[in-house]
């Protein structure tokens, strides 16, 4: 019988939907900060770091994931944590101009959900809402797509929490190959 792999598979971040939505969101962001909020602002900078900080934490997550499912489930929650705060920042935005937020079941919000299911969905998908849209449209389409965003998010940090309770992580593999070693010598 062969030894089980220590160290499974980790990484393939980028096959994450969660991942993939965050990239749109913090390119996204890129590009809204830049219409419509000044280079020069604290929240310009504040905002970009937020929806880079979501893309980034996934993705340090998962190639953590191998050696420290802890490490891996902690870098997720402050992904999340991140784009909850990118989500605040945009109801504001759109609150301190008088603009109106859209309801869930409103048209364009219905509209832009919708483009979730497109085929090779990426930042080009939703580009028409960021670059041509006035204020309300840009930003509420912001909202709409972290929503999105963090919806894949919880159910990522469901999925590995029982996975976690389940298989264990890293150091409780260890000790049983170890264990199992010693057993058999």
């Amino acid at each position: 019988m062969t030894d089980p792999q220590l160290i499974p598979p980790h990484g393939g971040y980028a096959d994450l939907q969660s991942y993939k939505m965050a990239e749109i969101v913090y390119d996204a962001t890129v590009v809204f900060c830049d219409r419509f909020i000044s280079t020069r602002s604290r929240t310009h900078d504040q905002m970009v770091q937020a929806a880079r900080s979501g893309k980034q934490n996934i993705a340090e997550g998962s190639m953590a994931s191998g050696t420290s499912k802890k490490t891996e489930l902690k870098l997720i929650g402050v992904a999340r944590a991140s784009l909850e705060e990118l989500l605040l920042d945009f109801k504001d935005f759109l609150r301190q101009r008088g603009l109106v937020l859209w309801e869930k079941d409103h048209q364009e919000a219905v509209a832009v959900r919708r483009l979730a299911y497109s085929n090779n969905r990426s930042y080009l998908t939703y580009k028409p809402y960021v670059e041509a849209s006035p204020p309300e449209v840009a930003a509420n389409t912001m909202v709409c797509l972290i929503h999105q965003a963090n919806y894949l998010l919880d159910q990522q940090l469901r999925a590995l929490e029982k996975a976690f309770l389940t298989k264990g992580g890293f150091t409780e593999r260890l000790y049983q190959a170890r264990s199992e070693r010693r057993r058999k010598e």
